[in-house]
């Protein structure tokens, strides 16, 4: 009998290998936003790629080992921790029926597939079974954004996953119990005690010692070993007790629920601790696991691939689609609970490494390579299909169900304003524009701000920096208006305007596009796609080619849907005070819906404003505007981020367009108000902090038609 070749790894010193550990954690995210693929399937990709099956550059050696263990049990940690209580408590009835059906027909579904098709062993296939019942929440940013968290669907959604996913976890800690040498009558018994007292010794003892703990300290490192200890602890006692350690590490996040508010400082940490080190490490060695050399091995592989993947799904669809019938919901709501409970994530995965620990009478893991293979593939398969249908369903819910605001009630005036500047060319101009826009009534100050970049020259540029607020100062005093004016110093300029605008309590910012071409060709300039994309209250961009008051005309382009933003009101009375300040026409452009609500509000609230109305199909349209903009109007542009009710593709075209057919124009760009927290704000692995604006397929489209031209 031949030895087996053993091939040595390329990389050995644990320094380098740290290093390359850290280089996948730090590429893997931008590569797979460019990608438009989840962020745990990069890791676990890029897993494969480094491993003994890919270019075999590390070893899976004792430190992914132990990473791994942890990021293991704080995927379940923090899984407990984000859990959303109060829905539980508001759709019980509901949520239990739903958490039910959303577990055991995936279960049973998935078990007798597998038994009859697959040819897996029982407990191979109540393993399986187990996986599919759980689900993670992956599309619930999406939800965010639509500002649907109240939903009833949602809401039944969410705590639902919660009851699906303990479930799952308890059944799979009596399967591990099973692989026990004396597994018979009173050994179930004992276990069942064991389990009882465990629960109940953590629901009694642990909120006293988080009580008592977090009282008496608030060192931020006490804090947070605190909790981890916990974490251990509960993982530990689970293990002891014949339960898997991820069955503790959950029901330990359940308890400490209460205890650690979600936007807190402790929560904060506790997330980025985990997700920055940790949990990657976790999904780097699951992927140096997996072969993916044995998909060659002909349509069987592939065969159970996209039998776990359409079972398990189909399984989730048929739950959510019967309990929307049962409650009586509309179809879109039911689109949306399946959306929700469909995807599975990193805990999908920490459930299948269970399985690879559990060794059957040959010797063989209860959780094959085919089915490690099968359930990432599916967590691709399943993200997706989740992504997909909760943004459509969520489009559904907001037109059929939102009421329009109602144009005769001006909404309650948040407003106070910050005006960012940096050129001393156009800051004059951007103060009038901010006291043209503002409430003249409210006389509430304005926030001028300069942020400088730290770096070898920020003594000189803040000091430059305060001579032109000083300037601002004067021009502001008089007007008789207050400006309360800082400089400040970031690495970042973008995260420095955030920071700025979160502590002064600001509602709008409102600056200039940048003049000097020779620091940026970008038409966007360093910083403000960085901006737009992590504030989500209003921005207003702005490019003086004269000064304000020669303007005669405003042309204003909506995009269809506008209305059903929540920033509409806001941006609509901005214009409507700049066009009565100026005494100047104003001219809306955009569908008949979005029109008929801009006169009514123009007609209720600013009855003064002349105002013209002109029907614009689409919004391929724009560039025909240029014709009809003379060199006295301004060229007003409402627009919206990805991932908006009103974003539309051809929004991605509006820097060329703008270029080519509005370069000598007076220009205004809006970024309205939209739902959700800023990203900063919360963090998951799942929903992680860096997004890349453009796809590889976008960037690859471009360059097809620019070879074709």
């Amino acid at each position: 009998m031949e030895a087996q070749v053993v091939i040595e790894p390329l990389i050995k010193d644990p320094t380098l290998i740290f290093f390359v550990v850290l280089l996948i954690i730090l590429l893997a995210p931008i590569v797979m936003s460019k990608l438009r693929i989840p962020h745990i399937i990069g890791m676990v990709l890029a897993g494969v790629l480094i491993g003994e099956h890919g270019l075999n550059l590390l070893q899976r050696d004792i430190s992914f080992e132990v990473f791994g263990q942890v990021g293991l049990y704080y995927i379940m940690f923090l899984a407990g921790l984000e859990m959303d209580m109060e829905s539980v408590k508001k759709n019980s009835k509901r949520l239990l029926i739903f958490g039910l059906l959303t577990c055991i027909v995936p279960l049973v579904l998935t078990y007798l597939m597998s038994i009859s098709i697959l040819g897996y062993s029982g407990q191979a296939s109540f393993l399986l079974g187990c996986i599919m019942a759980s689900n993670t929440l992956v599309a619930y940013p999406i939800i965010g954004r639509y500002g649907l968290q109240q939903n009833s669907s949602v809401m039944i959604s969410v705590g639902s996953s919660m009851l699906s996913l303990f479930m799952a976890l308890v059944m799979l800690a009596g399967l591990v119990g099973s692989f026990s040498p004396d597994s018979g009558f009173l050994f179930w018994v004992f276990f069942l005690f064991k389990i009882a007292v465990f629960c109940a010794g953590s629901i009694l003892l642990i909120p006293r010692l988080a009580r008592y703990f977090l009282r008496r300290y608030s060192d931020a490192v006490m804090q947070y070993i605190f909790v981890i200890s916990v974490m251990f602890l509960s993982a530990a006692l689970s293990a002891f007790i014949g339960l898997e350690g991820i069955f503790g590490a959950f029901f330990s996040g359940l308890i400490l629920n209460r205890y650690i508010p979600h936007v807190s400082p402790l929560m904060n940490r506790t997330e980025f601790i985990g997700n920055a080190i940790f949990i990657p490490y976790f999904l780097i060695g699951v992927g140096m696991l997996i072969n993916l050399n044995t998909l060659a091995d002909g349509a069987e592989i592939w065969g159970i691939v996209l039998l776990i993947a359409f079972i398990g799904t189909f399984g989730k669809a048929l739950a959510a689609y019967i309990s929307a019938l049962l409650f009586k919901l509309t179809k879109a709501e039911g689109h949306m609970m399946f959306g929700l409970t469909s995807a599975h994530a990193a805990g999908a995965i920490a459930m299948v490494m269970v399985g690879r620990r559990l060794l059957m009478d040959d010797g063989t893991a209860l959780a094959d390579d085919n089915m490690l293979n099968g359930v990432v593939i599916m967590i691709l398969v399943t993200c997706i299909i989740s992504t997909m249908m909760t943004e459509k369903a969520s489009k559904e819910i907001v037109f059929s169900e939102r009421a329009v605001p109602d144009m005769k009630k001006p909404q309650q005036d948040d407003e106070k304003i910050m005006v960012c500047v940096k050129y001393p060319e156009i800051a004059p101009q951007l103060l009038e524009l901010a006291q043209l826009t503002r409430n003249q009534k409210l006389k509430r100050e304005l926030v001028a701000l300069n942020v400088v970049y730290d770096g070898e020259n920020s003594a000189h540029e803040r000091e430059q920096g305060m001579r032109l607020l000083e300037q601002l100062q004067r021009q502001a005093s008089a007007s008789e208006m207050q400006v309360q004016t800082q400089v400040r110093l970031a690495t970042n300029i973008a995260n420095g305007i955030k920071h700025a605008f979160r502590e002064s309590g600001c509602s709008e910012i409102v600056m200039g596009m940048h003049v000097h071409t020779e620091v940026t060709k970008k038409f966007w300039g360093e910083f403000i796609q960085s901006l737009y994309n992590g504030l989500n209250r209003q921005i207003l961009l702005m490019r003086f080619t004269q000064p304000l008051s020669t303007l005669r005309r405003i042309q204003v382009a909506v995009p269809s849907r506008a209305e059903f933003e929540p920033g509409f009101n806001r941006w609509l009375e901005r214009l409507c005070r700049f066009a009565c300040q100026l005494d100047c026409r104003i001219q809306f452009h955009g569908r008949h819906e979005s029109l008929t609500l801009i006169e009514q509000y123009v007609n209720n609230q600013h009855p003064s404003v002349r105002a013209e109305y002109t029907y614009m199909a689409h919004w391929n349209e724009l560039p025909q505007l240029a014709s009809h903009i003379g060199t006295d109007n301004l060229l007003v542009v409402v627009t919206a981020r990805k991932g908006t009710i009103s974003y539309k593709a051809a929004l991605d075209r509006l820097p060329d367009e703008l270029t080519k057919y509005f370069s000598g124009t007076n220009l205004m760009i809006i970024f309205p108000d939209q739902y959700g927290n800023t990203k900063e704000e919360k963090m998951s692995f799942t929903e992680a902090q860096h997004h890349e604006e453009n796809s590889i397929y976008d960037t690859l489209m471009n360059w097809i038609n620019k070879k074709r031209v």
